[in-house]
């Protein structure tokens, strides 16, 4: 495409502005630390530079509570080091080959050197990152025409029956009306908690409402709040704790439950509406490498992409994807805004919500820091104003009463507000869950490659933004049943990947309003478009590869490195807009650049933002520009310890994230207090 006078300005621009920031800023450089493995060429760092930080700072005698992550068996000589009276080993994850150590930082570069030692790392705070089935196509897909094997047309419902979502967050009413199955037993088959509270209901509020979003059965109010596969079994996996925060280590527990557990539980999918700071290189980061493990196996994770969108003065702010949502292989979601209607001709980017690229990273042996630059969100999905499951009592509709929504006084049936990524990313997880249930034969690479072929682009919005576009649940689901069931374990480049020589036509109506999908998928750092993404089966989408990183899979091609992929599919450089417009090509996107029309952040900067928005204002921040460091307190009371900021899990930030006031955007359905049982609107109950 021919660039305008505009284009060609904004890149001149952009390429003298690069030049001024990185002369300006300079080179980052961290602690030397122990090497690693070579990238690229170069020994990388063992040692996580924030931790890096304490074991050569003047605290260096502090005991740290850090992840260590093995690459072998452990020998004797470090067996008998962590044996010390001043080592104290808290917890092992033995399918993740990590452990949780208590120690003194002076240690830290006498554990690294040890050639078993793969990584250490802090044990950081996690923290909550937080019409629908309408809008986003669940709807319409509700009823499907399957064939028996005798050839015989039968109706069946796609509700999410049969497929378990583990929903690790701040654990779940399980008294709340929305979790009934419909035999009117609870749909939460199993509960544990990891926080050490030993408590498995949800006292602050956030995982209920994230569950029901996912899974909500839509007895209340008429089926208005129904969630997206409203017959999935529910794992409650409690990792955050009565104020929303819980730690890298308990995330960690919980991944290697369900790695345990799978099977038994039918789990498919996990949603991890929380993170934390995206400081390592998800090569190197441990819930990165973990949720890697589960993809690997057949699990889809999907993973809140954050709310660090704008800055104070409302300018939009790159680079602020968190943990785990830096994970490539991750279904990293960010929030659209519907503005509370169901044609989606008027949807937009929540302002708050994190854009890319990933600045996760490592270090080399100089004290250079490399930064991953993965193009995320995956995708995204309506996060603004979201009503759904109010857990009894809960700490954030204690201090913030506005967010209750007005739909039931009833004990159990209560709705309430939030806003979020946090309330995107179950939307993904339960539309992860209607495609396994569709098409049980596909693999996380499948599911992840046919919600972003599938999406919609919104337009004015790029990649980094958006990625592939807005979920589309009819679009992925029509596509899903299209892929053949009986591909086998030999798959080569290449092979035919649809029942049908007729491929499904790439545009749906929702609300009348009729829109195309993207016809891509993201690779990491490019972009792929062509139909033989859907009609040829491509190496990325088997087990333990993944779709995102460059990773190399048959014959020594690597998939993001520009090579055609297969006949029909074309990889290509640059963040595309929704027409197809690539806004930076031949713009390098170095640290400190500003991208386009906002700021990017480098993980090594001084500079971060953090959003702590009060009652039902909007984009008020605490801290702009600051330099964080070990227990900085912030004018809100809000203490950073550790390098981590602690912004989604304020109780007012996290009720109060909002695009504008707390004013709905759409009419509230009143609760009558009697169950809805006709879910489909046909006049057929799913319980007598």
């Amino acid at each position: 495409m021919k660039p305008t006078k505009r284009t060609s300005r904004v890149i001149a621009w952009l390429t003298c502005l690069s030049l001024g920031i990185s002369l300006s800023m300079g080179i980052l450089v961290g602690d030397r630390a122990v090497a690693a493995p070579k990238r690229d060429g170069k020994k990388a760092s063992k040692v996580s530079s924030d931790l890096a930080s304490k074991s050569h700072g003047p605290q260096r005698e502090a005991p740290v509570k850090v992840i260590l992550q093995l690459d072998g068996p452990m020998s004797g000589p470090l067996n008998a080091l962590l044996s010390r009276n001043q080592v104290h080993v808290k917890a092992t994850f033995n399918r993740l080959s990590s452990s949780v150590i208590e120690m003194p930082a002076s240690m830290i570069d006498e554990v690294a050197a040890f050639d078993e030692v793969f990584y250490i790392s802090l044990d950081r705070e996690t923290s909550s990152l937080g019409h629908v089935s309408l809008t986003t196509g669940a709807d319409a897909v509700r009823k499907q025409i399957v064939t028996s094997p005798l050839g015989v047309p039968t109706t069946m419902t796609l509700d999410g029956e049969g497929v378990g979502i583990a929903v690790l967050d701040s654990g779940i009413d399980t008294s709340h009306t929305a979790f009934l199955s419909k035999g009117n037993t609870s749909r939460i088959v199993v509960s544990r908690d990891f926080t050490g509270e030993n408590r498995i209901d949800d006292p602050f509020g956030h995982g209920t409402h994230v569950a029901s979003i996912a899974a909500g059965n839509g007895r209340i109010a008429n089926a208005a709040y129904i969630g997206i596969a409203p017959e999935a079994s529910i794992i409650n996996l409690r990792v955050l704790n009565s104020t929303g925060v819980g730690t890298v280590s308990g995330t960690l527990a919980a991944l290697d439950w369900v790695l345990s557990n799978r099977a038994t539980y039918k789990i498919r999918v996990v949603n991890m509406s929380l993170g934390t700071m995206a400081v390592d290189s998800y090569k190197d980061d441990p819930i990165c490498r973990a949720v890697r493990r589960l993809v690997d196996v057949g699990i889809v994770v999907a993973a809140a992409a954050g709310n660090n969108g704008k800055n104070s003065t409302g300018q939009k702010v790159y680079g602020q994807i968190h943990c785990p949502g830096n994970e490539p292989s991750a279904i990293t979601v960010g929030a659209s805004n519907t503005f509370g209607t169901a044609p989606r001709n008027d949807d937009g980017i929540a302002t708050y919500s994190s854009r890319g690229p990933t600045r996760s990273g490592w270090t080399d042996s100089a004290g250079v820091r490399h930064y991953d630059n993965l193009i995320k969100p995956d995708l995204v999905a309506p996060g603004n104003k979201i009503v759904n499951a109010e857990a009894d009592s809960n700490l954030l509709v204690s201090q913030n009463p506005q967010l209750d929504a007005g739909v039931s006084p009833g004990e159990n049936r209560r709705e309430m507000y939030l806003n979020g990524s946090s309330m995107a990313t179950p939307i993904v997880a339960g539309t992860a869950a209607l495609l396994f249930q569709a098409n049980p034969t596909l693999t996380p690479n499948m599911v992840k490659a046919i919600l972003m072929y599938s999406a919609q682009p919104l337009a004015g919005f790029n990649m980094f933004e958006q990625g592939a576009g807005e979920v589309n649940i009819e679009g992925a689901v029509r596509l899903a049943r299209a892929v053949r069931t009986n591909l086998g374990t030999s798959k080569p480049i290449g092979a035919p990947l649809l029942n049908s020589l007729v491929p499904p036509t790439p545009q749906t109506t929702i609300a009348g309003y009729t829109f195309g999908w993207s016809k891509g998928i993201i690779l990491g750092r490019k972009y792929a478009r062509g139909i033989g993404l859907i009609t040829k089966y491509q190496p990325v989408y088997a087990l333990g590869v993944i779709v995102s990183d460059g990773v190399v899979v048959s014959d020594g091609v690597i998939v993001s490195d520009g090579v055609v992929v297969s006949d029909g599919v074309v990889v290509s450089d640059g963040v595309v807009v929704s027409d197809g417009v690539v806004v930076s090509d031949g713009v390098v996107v170095s640290d400190g650049v500003v991208v386009s029309d906002g700021l990017m952040l480098g993980t090594g900067s001084l500079f971060l933002s953090m959003v702590v928005i009060v009652g039902d204002s909007d984009g008020v921040v605490v801290s702009d520009g600051f330099a964080l460091g070990d227990g900085v307190l912030l004018s809100d009371g809000v203490v950073v310890s550790d390098g981590v900021v602690i912004s989604d899990t304020v109780v007012v930030a996290q009720a109060a994230q909002l695009d504008g006031d707390l004013t709905p955007t759409a009419e509230i359905v009143v609760d009558t207090g009697v169950d809805c049982l006709d879910l489909l609107g046909d006049g057929v109950v799913v319980s007598d």
